[in-house]
């Protein structure tokens, strides 16, 4: 059986395109671009012949001059955008493209989202035959605002390549392109008859527009691990509507057993039948499906409905797919496990999103739908490069980036070539600012042949930072350079750092090593303060629930109660001392994330106490209290999604409180006994009274109220430690499980004991199957006369594909991969993916962020 290999196969796809990709300049959206910065595609989209790859949220008029091959002798004729969203989305982004590059000819639309999948989305303006109708409609839209722009000329097409004008305060001219501006619309359908379809004469040529489906998007974090693009329109879709068993938007609903109606099924849902579908597809695969839980149970079924008879028939290789919902286990992505590449993701800052310029309302769809996505965090991590330099070198490397770029836009005017550029800001100061000499980009899955992100996926908290020298240390091997640090098995900061500078000596050692550099930089961020202390403080923490947890639930509530009450006082050490030495300890966001991890323990330990919650009403009281004073201890600094609506209250009550502070540190500590006699004759004076009460009634208003939202946020906490009592025959499967807890010291996550469990062939109540059309057809027909087929097993295929619904976490592909090999099965191959990739940060802005339902 040959390997699997995600990264060569999306590799493959792109080269499929290639005769699209040749002489045109193509443009990817962000989800496209953090797809493809996974796997390397650059170099193979330039080795295609792209004159350049361009940013579709940041298209500029600039992007046909910037060409990376140089070889053409004509102006762009063609355009390639490829886009992981909806056409519909995509639409301004795409016409402005047309409307900056005059002299193109041609437009190529690849989007990862199918027809099917186009006519199902409620916000969709497109029918069945959508990838058609939006020819029609793009087309359309292009010549009216030609039109509308009065650029419509049959002689702009004869101006030379040559003729456009940069003036020198950065604006420009351009003799053959047509700026439409930054706030179109979606497209409106219309009445065209066939004639129209695909074709339209623009400025004496006639334009073609083609739109293909190119399902091969997402983000492989190795050769068998993948999430979707973070701005993709299938992770950013809801997973769940705001119900009563719905946790959050980017979560599966709790599973209840109950099947969801026609009109409940959330968009992400289809999307994401739609996806594994079409990737199934793509690798030439036969599907058997199980599911487990109630969305998988929906998406299973919706795959299912696509799939017919013609699929049998084809040679296809079989495997077997299993869909999981997140929220059967929603533990493991809320603790900071074992793994040195989850600490990393967790330390380092991420780009700021593109995609909310996307939440424009569309006039064609209903306003409940319009702003119905997830923020994801994307995946496109910043790391600092300046301590891969010394700070003489960093200054005189950074003036030479300042003079580059200088003479580079000098360049542009080829009249003015020695003129003086006044506009271009000075980068040498910025740079020591963080907005120069970073290092951006998604983690890079495969650079130059070299798996990085694999080896750390197999890779312990412990063991990464030896890695990454061992990593290092054969670099400096093949630049044949000396390595400080032979022979020793341990690492350190300063070693990586030193290394890392040997590295970067040379231009070209630089840019050969720079994927191995990015993961030493990040190393050494997530181990540098506060983040290091923050990391250790958080599994402490959590190790000490765990353990009470097995004890009783008083003890539980004591432990949390006490993590509570300590962040209190840490908050209010920090207004009050502005030393920062308690930087870097847990705050009140993070011991609320630490509480949801007690809610869920408990549920897990004692399962048969949870009528109001797991704990006594008096344990649950003063958790309720301790929440509520932490809140009014600091209510300029909570900004949660519970807390909507007490913005004003809260930020006044937090001045009032320092200024309180303020007047008490300034204020004399004793009182003469000419101020009192002054102040004898203001004692009957109420105003004062009266004020005060004001303040103390008004105090006492925001107290109940938030006591209210708390009492709120402890029933949100009730279904999380309740959520194997609504479906019992899953609540049985997950007991059945535990007994593939082969650690008793160390916990393991759901997907390690299921995949233990399916490949032992052990039978799992709530596991569903999904039967094929064959299926299908011996059930109703051939079934009658004693041919019927019997139910296949998960473990008995040798190619299995494990889907989580919500996201997985770098801890939970490494236990998949430990079970596989303590299987006995090293026949099996197996492929884990998931929505998105998920952090202890991610779950707590899932549930209790900004999206959330809370």
């Amino acid at each position: 059986m040959v390997a699997v290999d995600l990264i060569a196969s999306c590799q493959d796809s792109i080269g499929q395109i290639g005769d699209e990709i040749a002489d045109a300049l193509v443009y990817l959206d962000a989800g496209t671009l953090e797809a493809f910065q996974f796997i390397g595609a650059f170099p193979l989209l330039l080795e295609l012949g792209a004159r350049a790859v361009c940013s579709l949220e940041s298209t500029s008029p600039l992007d046909a001059v910037a060409e990376w091959n140089s070889s053409f002798a004509h102006p762009a004729r063609k355009i390639v955008v490829i886009t992981s969203r909806l056409l519909s989305d995509a639409h301004r982004y795409i016409i402005r493209c047309l409307g900056n590059h005059g002299t193109v000819s041609h437009c190529t639309v690849l989007t990862a989202i199918s027809e099917i999948g186009h006519s199902a989305y409620v916000g969709s303006p497109l029918g069945p035959d959508a990838f058609r109708e939006y020819e029609t409609l793009l087309i359309q839209d292009h010549e009216e605002l030609l039109k509308k722009c009065g650029k419509l000329n049959k002689d702009k097409d004869n101006i030379s390549y040559t003729e456009r004008d940069f003036t020198s305060d950065g604006d420009t001219k351009w003799g053959s392109g047509v700026h439409y501006g930054p706030s179109e619309s979606s497209p409106r359908k219309k009445d065209f008859s066939d004639d129209d379809l695909g074709q339209v004469e623009a400025r004496g040529k006639r334009l073609s527009v083609t739109v293909c489906h190119f399902p091969m998007i997402f983000s492989p974090i190795s050769s068998r691990t993948f999430v979707l693009p973070s701005e993709g329109i299938i992770a950013e879709s809801y997973l769940s509507n705001h119900r009563e068993d719905s946790l959050s938007p980017g979560l599966p609903s709790i599973s209840t057993g109950k099947p969801f109606d026609g009109d409940e099924v959330p968009p992400g849902l289809t999307l994401t039948a739609q996806f594994l579908y079409h990737l199934a597809n793509k690798m030439d695969l036969k599907l058997d499906i199980f599911s487990l839980g109630d969305t998988s149970r929906a998406i299973g079924k919706l795959m299912m409905d696509m799939s017919s008879l013609y699929d049998v028939g084809r040679n296809k290789s079989s495997a077997g797919l299993l869909i999981v919902d997140r929220t059967i286990d929603l533990l493991t992505p809320c603790l900071h496990g074992e793994s040195f590449l989850d600490r990393m993701l967790s330390s380092l800052p991420r780009k700021e999103r593109t995609s909310s310029c996307y939440a424009a309302k569309n006039p064609q769809t209903p306003s409940e739908h319009s702003q119905a996505t997830v923020k994801r965090s994307p995946l496109d991590i910043k790391v600092p490069f300046e301590s891969a330099f010394g700070k003489e070198e960093t200054k005189s490397r950074t003036s030479m980036l300042s003079e580059s770029m200088m003479a580079f836009v000098s360049g542009w005017n080829s009249a003015e070539v020695d003129s003086e550029v006044t506009w271009l800001p000075d980068y040498s100061d910025e740079a020591h600012d963080g907005k120069v000499g970073t290092l951006s980009g998604s983690f890079l899955s495969n650079y130059a042949g070299v798996r990085y992100l694999e080896a750390l996926l197999d890779t312990g908290a412990k063991d990464g930072l030896v890695l990454i020298k061992k990593l290092l240390m054969e670099a400096l091997q093949l630049e044949k350079l000396s390595s400080p640090s032979k022979g020793r098995q341990t690492a350190s900061i300063s070693e990586l750092r030193s290394m890392v500078q040997m590295l970067c000596q040379h231009e070209l050692s630089l840019v050969r090593n720079r994927g191995i550099i990015q993961l030493a930089l990040a190393a050494e961020m997530a181990l540098q303060e506060p983040q290091s202390t923050r990391w250790e403080a958080f599994t402490s923490a959590e190790r000490i629930l765990s353990v009470t947890s097995a004890e009783t639930t008083q003890s539980l509530a004591s432990e949390i109660r006490d993590f509570i009450n300590t962040s209190t006082s840490v908050e209010s050490h920090k207004q009050g001392n502005t030393m920062g030495s308690t930087q870097g300890l847990l705050t009140f966001q993070d011991i609320l994330l630490l509480t949801i991890v007690g809610y869920i323990l408990a549920g897990e330990n004692f399962p048969t106490s949870i009528a109001g919650g797991p704990f006594s009403w008096e344990d649950e009281r003063s958790l309720k209290d301790v929440v509520v004073d932490s809140i009014l201890e600091r209510p300029s600094s909570v900004k949660f999604r519970f807390l909507d609506g007490l913005e004003k209250e809260l930020e006044a009550k937090g001045r009032s409180k320092d200024g309180d502070r303020n007047k008490d540190s300034s204020e004399p500590t004793s009182t003469t006994t000419d101020d009192f006699d002054d102040q004898w004759d203001n004692w009957d004076d109420d105003d004062d009274a009266d004020h005060q009460k004001e303040e103390a009634y008004g105090d006492m208003q925001l107290k109940l109220e938030v006591r209210d939202r708390v009492d709120q946020l402890f029933k949100f906490f009730h279904s999380l430690s309740s959520m194997r009592l609504h479906n019992q025959a899953l609540g049985e499967g997950l007991a059945a499980l535990s007994r593939f807890e082969t650690d008793s010291y160390s916990r393991k996550g759901l997907l390690y004991k299921l995949i233990l469990a399916v490949l032992t062939r052990f039978d799992i109540p709530g596991l569903e199957y999904h039967s094929s059309a064959v299926g299908r057809l011996f059930k109703s027909g051939l079934g009658r006369f004693g041919l019927g087929q019997s139910k296949p097993n998960f473990g008995d295929q040798s190619f299995l594909i494990v889907f989580v619904v919500g996201g997985i976490n770098t801890l939970e592909v490494r236990e998949v991969m430990k079970a596989i090999s303590e299987s006995g099965r090293p026949d099996v191959e197996l492929i884990l993916g998931g929505t998105t990739l998920l952090t202890p940060d991610d779950m707590f802005e899932l549930m209790l962020g900004s999206s959330s339902f809370t």
